[in-house]
């Protein structure tokens, strides 16, 4: 055990309570097999066929057996059902959602939107109703978004998101996890995020336990308009200030300065540590802000909700193959086909999204009640935290940063227990807490907020 903490030639005694020895992480065998066992050729196939329903639009035919979005649903939802089968039927599979009027926007029909889900439960019974939603859309849109009679292929978006889903699907549920983990195709996204804020709001209303939330959005193509390549990045984007902040939330984070750490940026940072750990050659670029520049995506609707969300994006969209017609112009191929699709690329988006929502799911719950003591005046920082309940606990782990860094940049494992000091002023570093098992599976940090006790 350490016994000083240098800065620079200065030294402070450890005032770490329960403070053990620090060490890495082991991996976990089955979160790599999962990671190995995503396939890219499976993830080509899923898109060919969502392609192949000629316009998933969510106005379009819902009898025909092999064109429109009614098809494409009906097939996803016995997808899922063929992947419960071969695996013991461990996944609930079913449609929900509601009837939408017209809005005068871009729903010109009443439609129903229909919502695709296979849920997962959890094993532990502390943990099975903590909740961790991973999607993609299966609708899609040409150049008009209310044209629901043209072809509107949408093989990347978001045809890559589904299949994505899809294969996590049949590789997650061979395993066992802690909490429950819901696989989800909605519909309506490009009508304005209707199936997603449907089912977000539902979830809300029933209280649900949400912890995290990921979106899978054109997600399969490396290759940028100016023929840049990249085959070794996804973008993550973040929330920095909760959209369902209250006022009195507000006046804290405005007095303490911790917008750059809401629920759904700590989610981030985990999703980047995890591929570090996992998927080791390709990286997670975070991006701190809610979603691309003026657009949005599913996870919106659960930040909205007050839920943590986070969007997974390449790195180099190309406008050409995103809500266009299919056509050649001056020569030039439009439309979001399947031969721009990048399948051993969308691939590695999937193994990022699968070792992250295993660790979390095997995971404790991220520690509740966090905070720092302020009752007097102190150069040390005193964190306290509510007693996680997992039988499987193995303690904490301390986070630090210094109030320029995106990334954590320190950490201190401690015990069961449930008070730290650290020899750091609150002044110029940002804390985080989070929960780690006996296998080594981390929570996302929690921010701690201010409290007299």
């Amino acid at each position: 055990m350490k016994q000083a903490w240098y800065v620079g030639t200065m030294v402070f005694p450890f005032l770490l309570i329960g403070c053990v020895t620090g060490q890495r992480d082991r991996l976990d065998p089955d979160i790599q097999a999962m990671v190995r066992d995503i396939n890219p050729d499976r993830i080509e196939s899923h898109i060919n066929t969502l392609v192949g329903f000629g316009t998933r639009n969510t106005m379009s035919d819902t009898e025909s057996p092999i064109r429109g979005i009614g098809a494409a649903r009906r097939w996803i939802r016995d997808e899922f059902k063929r992947i419960s089968a071969a695996n013991g039927d461990r996944l609930v599979v079913e449609m929900d959602g509601y009837h939408q009027e017209t809005d005068g926007k871009r729903i010109v029909k009443p439609v129903d939107i229909l919502n695709v889900l296979a849920t997962l439960p959890g094993s532990q019974p502390e943990s099975r109703e903590r909740v961790y939603v991973v999607s993609g859309h299966y609708d899609s849109i040409c150049s008009n978004p209310s044209d629901y009679e043209h072809d509107a292929p949408g093989a990347n978006d978001d045809a890559s998101g589904v299949a994505a889903v899809l294969e996590m699907a049949r590789v997650m549920s061979k395993y066992e996890f802690d909490a429950t983990i819901v696989f989800m195709a909605v519909a309506g996204e490009e009508q304005g995020l209707m199936g997603s804020s449907y089912q977000a709001r539902k979830s809300r209303e029933q209280g649900d336990n949400i912890e995290g939330m990921f979106t899978n959005d054109i997600i399969g193509n490396s290759l940028s308009a100016h023929g840049k390549r990249d085959r070794d990045h996804v973008r993550v984007f973040s929330e920095n200030v909760p959209l369902s902040e209250t006022p009195k939330q507000a006046e804290i984070r405005k007095r303490i300065g911790n917008e750059h750490d809401s629920a759904a940026r700590q989610l981030a940072r985990s999703i980047d540590r995890v591929c570090d750990q996992y998927v080791p050659g390709f990286d997670v670029v975070l991006i701190n802000r809610l979603d691309r520049f003026l657009r949005g995506g599913d996870h919106k609707s659960y930040a909205l909700a007050g839920y943590p969300g986070v969007r997974f994006t390449e790195m180099n969209e190309n406008y050409r193959h995103q809500h266009q017609n299919v056509r050649v112009e001056d020569g030039v191929q439009y439309g979001d086909l399947p031969e721009f699709v990048d399948f051993a690329y969308t691939a590695n988006v999937a193994r990022v999204n699968a070792a992250s929502l295993a660790t979390l799911a095997r995971a404790p719950a991220p520690p509740k009640n966090v905070r720092v003591i302020v009752a007097k005046l102190a150069t040390d920082t005193t964190l306290r935290w509510n007693a996680n309940t997992e039988s499987d606990l193995a303690g904490y782990d301390i986070l630090w940063r210094e109030t320029t860094s995106p990334q954590w940049q320190s950490s201190k494992r401690v015990g069961r227990v449930t008070e730290c000091t650290l020899p750091l002023s609150k002044d110029n570093y940002i804390f985080g807490v989070a929960a780690i098992d006996r296998e080594g599976h981390r929570s996302r940090a929690v921010y701690p907020l201010p409290a007299k006790q």
